[in-house]
């Protein structure tokens, strides 16, 4: 009886949900969300994040460094703080994410979105994405993207991705030419990152990406949100990461 009692306990132990944080930041030439370019010099993007078995939280800010304070002499600002809770549950090689963000925001209303992902561990490892912003946005938008790693020396990684996105009416994503919101295909996006291990827990990453409108409506949208007007944009940095 002791022993079952002993074995028992130990599997219960075992079956604990594991803990475990990650910490990084990005340095930016610039920040893009979805295809509109936000930000008209380089950004500095720290995240910090836990997560507790299936259930995951993390806060994520972005330091514009041309961002005037106050209007006055001085530049650079955090000009928008995220909070994002999450739980994942995996069937074989499908993996399941449902979230909540809270965006706030500097110089605009903070707003909210749920979402719901899917993605499959097969070739290019495709995985579909579906946001709905039931704030200020009051609409959805989806993001469907596929990606691959290639496995150099040393444990360096080469990783290739494309998305492509659609709006749903979501007025977050800016207005056609009648000034309405809409729905139509909005931007498409391919990237490219060189994961590099510098131990066993730190990680640099390098990466580039190039964006650009996927409609006519999406195109006068991004004109009119991005910080110069650009609807194309080419940007990149580097990304340090620690996990533990």
């Amino acid at each position: 009886m002791v022993f079952m009692f002993c074995f028992s306990t130990s599997s219960l132990y075992a079956e604990e949900p594991k803990v475990s944080g990650t910490a990084s930041v990005d340095i930016m030439s610039n920040y893009v969300w979805r295809g509109q370019k936000l930000s008209n010099s380089w950004v500095i993007q720290p995240l910090v994040g836990i997560t507790y078995g299936s259930f995951g939280a993390n806060i994520w800010a972005n330091y514009d460094s041309d961002s005037k304070i106050d209007e006055g002499d001085g530049h650079g600002e955090v000009t928008e703080t995220d909070v994002t809770l999450n739980y994942t549950h995996s069937i074989n090689k499908l993996t399941l994410t449902g979230g909540y963000i809270y965006y706030a925001l500097s110089g605009a209303n903070d707003t909210q979105e749920i979402y719901l992902s899917a993605g499959y561990d097969t070739l290019l490892k495709p995985t579909l994405t579906i946001y709905y912003d039931f704030d200020e946005g009051n609409g959805a938008f989806i993001i469907a993207s596929i990606g691959h790693s290639f496995e150099t020396s040393k444990g360096i990684a080469l990783n290739l991705g494309a998305s492509a996105s659609y709006n749903i009416n979501n007025k977050v994503m800016g207005f056609d030419k009648d000034g309405k919101d809409f729905s139509n295909f909005y931007n498409a996006e391919l990237s490219s990152s060189l994961s590099i291990p510098i131990s066993k827990a730190i990680t640099l990453t390098p990466k580039i990406a190039y964006s650009f409108p996927l409609s006519n409506d999406s195109k006068e949208a991004i004109k009119s949100i991005s910080d110069d007007g650009d609807k194309d944009v080419f940007y990149g940095g580097v990304n340090l990461t620690l996990s533990f």
